[in-house]
């Protein structure tokens, strides 16, 4: 996974795969998401991603199973 985070547009936009982009979905008034031909999620963009997703504070926790 790689988050691009665009302080000019304070947009963040998190590519999950490389797969092409078959349709975009609205999920909220500033988050999109990106799926494939097959509905598999390929990336997602949040607008005013400082307020609303707290960025820049970023943290990756590896939860292992149980």
């Amino acid at each position: 996974m790689k988050i691009k985070y665009f302080k000019d547009t304070d947009t963040a936009l998190l590519e999950f795969s490389d797969g092409q982009v078959a349709e975009t979905r609205e999920v909220s008034e500033n988050v999109y998401v990106d799926l494939d031909a097959d509905g598999n999620l390929v990336s997602m963009t949040v607008e005013h991603a400082a307020e609303s997703a707290s960025l820049p504070e970023v943290a990756v926790e590896e939860v292992a199973n149980a």
